[in-house]
This record gives structure tokens, C-alpha cells and sequence, in this order.
């Protein structure tokens, strides 16, 4: 039998694994999403910067974030983070330098995804920003990985 499942997901299912244990305690989404964020940021290395920007009164404000200092407030409608929260899709961007009003909070950044994160209605509520100091470090195994964790919001 053949495994095709890859190394990247396989640590994503263990942090999944791990993740799971640690929200137990709690229904908090807050409290759930800063686990989320640490757990990431302290296990994937390419993670570089690893955040939540909460959408609140038509801003995208930083909720929570693991790593160096953040924009506080995104400008509007410009940027990953909004093109996520507008088009409603996960953006993955090999090259931040080559995205059309990419808002550099730290220079380091070299590639990004960025993923919306709905409440249990279906609306988008904020996204989960992940940066790397590496370009093209992110791809579809990456928002597999991210969405099945971030699932557990609501679990």
C-alpha cells in the first residue's frame, strides 16, 4: 500500500493532534485561536510571524500574534490580509515584494498565506496571518493543514 499523504501534512495532522488537547478546557474562540498561534509558530520553523487580524467596524485590527512586532491596524482595503477577507478565499503569496499593495510590517517578510476565518454562522470574523523570512514557503499542503486546524474553533 502506498502512503500518499506528505511529511508537511503528517505534522499538521500530529499538531492537530496536540492542538486538540490543549483547547479542551475551553469554548473560548480567543483563547482556542492564541493556542492555535503558538503551537504553529513554536513548531513549524518557516513560521516567521504567525497572527490573527480581527475584521471590527470595517478594520482589520491584530487580535493576537506570536513573533515580532505587528501593524496594529491594517490599512484599508489593501494588502493579503484584506484581498483574504474580501474575496473570501486563502491567499498565498510566494513573494511579498511582487503583490500589488502588500503592507510590509516587518522587511523580513518573504512570502505569506493568509487564511479567512468565519464564526459559526459562515461570516468572516478575522483571518489568520502567517509569514515566513523564506520565500515561496507556502503552498496547498500548507492551507490543507491550517484550515483542518483552524476547524477546531468549533470542535
Amino acid at each position: 500500500m502506498v502512503n500518499n499523504t506528505s511529511k508537511k501534512l503528517e505534522k499538521y495532522d500530529r499538531l492537530y493532534t496536540q492542538i486538540s488537547e490543549y483547547i479542551k478546557t475551553t469554548n473560548d474562540i480567543w483563547a482556542r485561536l492564541c493556542t492555535i498561534e503558538a503551537v504553529l509558530h513554536h513548531k513549524i520553523p518557516y513560521f516567521f510571524w504567525t497572527g490573527v487580524y480581527e475584521f471590527i467596524d470595517d478594520e482589520l485590527i491584530v487580535r493576537s500574534y506570536q513573533g515580532p512586532v505587528a501593524c496594529q491596524k491594517l490599512r484599508h482595503h489593501v494588502g493579503v490580509c484584506w484581498t483574504a477577507i474580501n474575496t473570501g478565499k486563502t491567499i498565498i503569496v510566494d513573494n511579498v515584494n511582487e503583490f500589488p499593495g502588500h503592507i510590509a510590517c516587518n522587511s523580513m517578510t518573504q512570502s505569506e498565506i493568509v487564511i479567512p476565518i468565519k464564526n459559526q454562522n459562515g461570516d468572516i470574523f478575522a483571518c489568520l496571518d502567517v509569514d515566513s523570512k523564506t520565500l515561496s514557503s507556502f503552498d496547498k499542503e500548507d492551507e490543507i493543514g491550517l484550515t483542518k486546524i483552524l476547524s477546531l474553533l468549533y470542535s
